[in-house]
């Protein structure tokens, strides 16, 4: 009998061993693969996106947990990519510029917690140059903060998967067709090996944002590899354009949810000046999107200008008992209403017995008396 327990107990191990190190295929934009036998996960994907009509730039963060000392990473681009690191504070300046509006309401009949009963906040709305094949062609390599990126040119998905394989970025083969759209359109590849610099130490925490760039007539966010997660994703997105930007279509996911939407101007010395090419106003969109299933992203986000700038931003309302001098006016209504009633019911009394006074005893008029 133990020995059976004992049995089960080693199966059942061995299946959360086993669920510990399978490969996380895709996380937000593009798709992640650890090192054999390990596993990783993306936390949080968070990308700013700037585009001016003929340029767009891609600056994104991962945060990462997991076992894996090394991963590769491939995000799709419509055309020939520079990269180099992005400035953290990036992040810090924006998410601080999308604050939600503080605002005071008062309310009038006391709640749960204000007297005679014993406030709070609600929100409200309107995240070494390596050698290639004739299929894949290598455009530059260099190391830059915890990665090894390689920028390539690829004409088939085979090719470069095992180009790939061949220098150290071991892919699934299901990722090879979700590359064929890609490969068919003539878009390249940003290959990334992730790699602590410190040896040994697994990727893990918050890693260095990349700075993406590429030529591109009309604003893209690439998807499509992110049908291949096995859990729900979320994307957030920092728009950074001439006009408030929206999706052309939720693309298999939930609704875009629109965070904030407005005019920013950021200071000279900011890393959002560095970005947007000095302290003059750009529109921010902030865009939030959950994808519960995954597999049912049919594309990449393709952003378009809305009808209108129309601005939008959050409020968090903090509600408050509505005073005057520090008295509530629902205990001065309430008693001056009790007080008015009192002197009311007080002159009608009043007005009552004179009238009975005049009327006499049982209720005959009182005559003056007088003599002849």
């Amino acid at each position: 009998m133990k020995r059976r327990v004992l049995a089960l107990l080693l199966a059942l191990l061995a299946t959360q061993v086993g669920s510990l190190i399978s490969p996380a295929y895709a996380c937000g934009c593009g798709a992640m693969v650890p090192d054999a036998a390990s596993r990783i996960g993306v936390d949080r994907e968070t990308s700013v996106v700037r585009w001016d009509g003929r340029t767009e730039e891609i600056v994104m963060r991962f945060t990462v947990g997991g076992t894996a000392h090394r991963a590769a990473w491939i995000m799709p681009v419509p055309g020939r990519a520079s990269v180099e690191l992005g400035d953290p504070g990036l992040f810090t300046e924006l998410a601080e510029l999308i604050k939600p509006e503080r605002r005071t309401r008062s309310y009038f009949w006391p709640r749960d917690r204000d007297w005679p009963f014993s406030s709070g906040e609600r929100m409200v709305g309107a995240a070494p140059r390596l050698p290639g094949d004739a299929a894949v062609g290598v455009v530059g390599r260099e190391r830059l903060g915890d990665f090894d990126v390689a920028r390539l040119t690829a004409t088939d998905p085979d090719a470069l998967r095992e180009w790939l394989e061949t220098n150290g970025f071991q892919l699934p083969d299901r990722l090879a067709g979700e590359l064929r759209p890609y490969v068919d359109q003539k878009w390249e590849y940003v290959a990334v090996r992730l790699a602590p610099r410190e040896q040994g130490r697994p990727l893990r925490g918050e890693l260095d944002p990349l700075r993406i760039r590429f030529d591109s007539t009309r604003l893209v966010y690439p998807m499509r590899l992110s049908r291949l997660a096995r859990t729900p994703q979320s994307l957030g997105l920092y728009i950074l354009a001439d006009h408030r930007m929206e999706p052309g279509s939720p693309i298999g996911g939930n609704t875009p949810e629109v965070t904030f939407a407005g005019k920013v101007t950021p200071e000279p010395e900011d890393a959002l000046a560095a970005l947007t090419g000095g302290a003059r106003p750009v529109f921010l969109t902030a865009i939030d999107q959950r994808f519960p299933e995954p597999s049912r992203i049919d594309g990449d986000h393709e952003l378009r200008a809305t009808a209108k700038d129309t601005p939008y931003r959050r409020a968090v309302y903090r509600d408050e008992l509505l005073t005057l001098g520090g008295v509530p006016v629902w205990l001065l209504t309430v008693a001056g209403t009790l007080l008015a009633g009192a002197v009311t019911a007080a002159v009608l009394l009043r007005r009552r017995r004179l009238a009975r006074a005049a009327a006499g005893p049982a209720g005959n008029p009182v005559e003056p008396s007088g003599g002849r």
